[in-house]
């Protein structure tokens, strides 16, 4: 059984980083997906970066290309999100998501989902 359990949100201050963790039980890290979504209040989730784990190749949203990094620690079975240069914008419910499938990931439903931790970035 899959279970993500996400951690590291918090508030603060635009300009400022923070390092967002998810926890993996039960993830076999082939040829599967994992990605970091996010939803602002009133807002379509959107999703924000994604690492397919066979080959590491990594995709980011133009909205955090360029300061965002997802990174997957196996040691750990703890997948990583560094956001720097935080702004207001990036405010809102961030979730880990996971799929053994990467078409059905890739079809914009990904099976696993963590419970979300809360950033706040104020200006």
């Amino acid at each position: 059984q899959v279970q993500l359990m996400e951690s590291g949100g918090g508030s603060v201050q635009a300009g400022g980083s923070l390092t967002l963790s998810c926890v993996s039980a039960g993830v076999r890290y082939s040829d599967d997906i994992m990605a970091w979504f996010r939803q602002a209040p009133g807002k379509e989730r959107e999703e924000v970066a994604k690492l397919y784990i066979d080959g590491g190749t990594t995709y980011y949203s133009d909205s955090v290309q360029g300061r965002f990094t997802i990174s997957l620690d196996r040691a750990k079975n703890t997948l990583n999100l560094l956001m720097n240069r935080l702004r207001p914008e990036d405010t809102g419910m961030y979730y880990c998501a996971y799929d053994h499938s990467i078409p059905h990931a890739l079809s914009g439903t990904y099976k696993h989902w963590g419970q979300g931790t809360q950033v706040t970035v104020s200006s």
